[in-house]
């Protein structure tokens, strides 16, 4: 998907004539979508793959939520979508240096939400990394029932005193829904 999500900060900054800078400056969350190679997995409603479904809820997100929401994609790097839309799957799980990429909003008032599948490659740095926060970490687990990374993120979540959403695949077309909750609370 290369298309300009209505609500995002990149549409924002365009139809306000501002920078993504500026329009970021609004944000009051920022979702770290893990976009690592098993969210390719067609495992959803309708053989549907968790990567897709999720693009989905956040359009809904971002246009319910007109320039609230800051879209960060992780696997192996992480990388701003200013446009709303993560990049493609693919890659490793590194939690860890997409914490890192994000620390600078710590203690900025904005919510931090974590959304993943699975476990990351090095639970103890990103668990490390989670501890340095000292604004909650909120963490939507969207893999399979009973799914490895379900108890991973429950401890991610408390680490830093968030909250821990349970989406699993069965569930990931209420992303959306689940995601204004948290924001909301």
């Amino acid at each position: 998907m290369t298309q300009l999500v209505r609500g995002s900060l990149s549409d924002i900054a365009r139809n306000n004539n501002t920078s993504i800078a500026q329009a970021f400056m609004n944000a009051t969350a920022i979702i770290l979508v893990d976009v690592s190679g098993s969210m390719d997995l067609p495992d959803c409603p309708g053989n549907r793959k968790r990567y897709d479904l999720a693009c989905e809820q956040l359009i809904r997100l971002q246009r319910d939520l007109s320039g609230q929401v800051a879209v960060i994609a992780w696997d192996n790097t992480a990388r701003f979508c200013p446009g709303g839309i993560p990049s493609q799957p693919g890659g490793s799980t590194d939690l860890a240096n997409a914490l890192k990429f994000v620390y600078p909003a710590d203690g900025t008032g904005v919510r931090l939400i974590v959304i993943s599948d699975g476990v990351p490659d090095d639970q103890q740095a990103a668990l490390a990394e989670a501890q340095k926060f000292t604004t909650k970490l909120d963490c939507v687990f969207v893999g399979p029932e009973n799914g490895p990374g379900r108890d991973f993120l429950k401890r991610l979540a408390a680490a830093s005193g968030g909250t821990f959403a349970d989406q699993t695949v069965a569930h990931l077309p209420e992303l959306a829904a689940t995601i204004q909750k948290l924001i909301a609370a």
